[in-house]
């Protein structure tokens, strides 16, 4: 197939896959080997649900069989039953690769450091999606249709949701601290969102409070209904259906869940913007705020070369192959771009 061939059908795949975007996404360079390498790699971590249902399976047999195709003598052990198991393999020595679901939790690097005395080295390998559940996807700030406000900064964000203001805001209580005047100005804001102890809170608290774990004790939260595997008893839907009852509520979940009595703000990261609305689009090229990345850790002594089987496996997985793979095989999962496959290889090459 041509270059021009591949390029169109690249295209095609990213509107297929929901991805609308403009032209050839911009993937990184073709994978070139620097070495041979041998050896297994043990990857342990995100993978299926109760075996049945494929997060990221496919898509990490795909970068495997990729690259055996120029590097035969590397072999793969894969124990990808969930995140939970992923952090714990590599300070136990067990594992090489530990690919997260999530964003890893401050418990998780304590475990590692208290073995190692480091934190565990974080590759990311796949922008998160969109609107895909299970799939990483991007968080969303929504507040009621007939809400006048339209956009936010994180600082704002920081302000209305946690305690600590780490990002300087001013103290957020009503809509009128926000700049509402009318019937608004005196209305306190009503928190919703999705329950602190889950993985959303995790990133929340990380990329929004700047690592402060102090939430407003009025936030009410909704957690998924027993069971629950997506539609109208997950709790970002049922978060929606409830602020679609009540004008002065603010939420944050996922553009998975839709309600036509809500709607979704635009982001800045700082003043005075850009501020950014959640699209297709600005996900894949990392310009929304909120957007959500799937990693990788291993574990490197500071001052050392990594190990070179994980650094060549890791630069096919951040090449144009590797990325090609996330667009067939992610369902959901959107592809690390150039500038951003680059700057991530920097952390294991330097």
């Amino acid at each position: 197939m041509t270059r021009r061939g591949r390029s169109s059908c690249l295209v095609l795949l990213l509107v297929l896959g929901h991805t609308c975007l403009a032209g050839e996404p911009d993937l990184p360079a073709a994978y070139e080997p620097r070495q041979a390498v041998c050896g297994t790699i043990r990857i342990w971590g995100h993978g299926a649900y109760d075996r049945s249902q494929d997060f990221i399976e496919g898509l990490v047999t795909a970068w495997e069989e990729g690259f055996n195709k120029q590097q035969p003598d590397v072999h793969f052990e894969n124990h990808l039953n969930g995140t939970a198991a992923a952090i714990g393999a590599l300070y136990t020595g067990t594992g090489d690769l530990a690919l997260m679901g999530r964003e890893i939790w401050p418990p998780e690097v304590a475990a590692f450091k208290e073995v190692f005395d480091y934190p565990p080295t974080g590759v990311n390998v796949v922008t998160g999606s969109f609107n895909v559940r299970n799939r990483g996807y991007a968080i969303v700030i929504f507040v009621h249709r007939d809400n006048p406000l339209s956009k936010l900064t994180l600082a704002q964000l920081d302000a209305i949701y946690g305690i600590e203001r780490r990002r300087g805001g001013k103290p957020v209580r009503t809509w009128g601290d926000l700049g509402l005047t009318g019937e608004w100005r005196n209305q306190r804001i009503n928190l919703y969102g999705l329950p602190i102890a889950r993985g959303f809170a995790e990133y929340f608290e990380d990329t929004v409070f700047l690592g402060s774990q102090l939430w407003k004790p009025e936030l009410r939260e909704f957690a998924d209904e027993h069971g629950s595997k997506g539609g109208a008893t997950d709790g970002g839907q049922l978060m929606l259906d409830a602020m679609a009852k009540d004008r002065y509520a603010i939420g944050y979940a996922g553009l998975v869940y839709h309600s036509p009595d809500v709607k979704p703000l635009a982001l800045a990261a700082v003043v005075p913007g850009p501020f950014v609305e959640a699209t297709q689009e600005s996900v894949v090229n990392h310009t929304y705020p909120l957007t959500r990345m799937i990693t990788m850790f291993l574990n490197r002594t500071p001052g050392k070369p990594v190990d070179p089987k994980l650094k060549e496996f890791l630069r096919y997985v951040l090449s144009r192959e590797g990325q090609e793979a996330v667009i067939r095989e992610g369902h959901g999962y959107l592809p690390m771009l150039a500038p951003f496959a680059t700057k991530e290889m920097k952390k294991v090459e330097e």
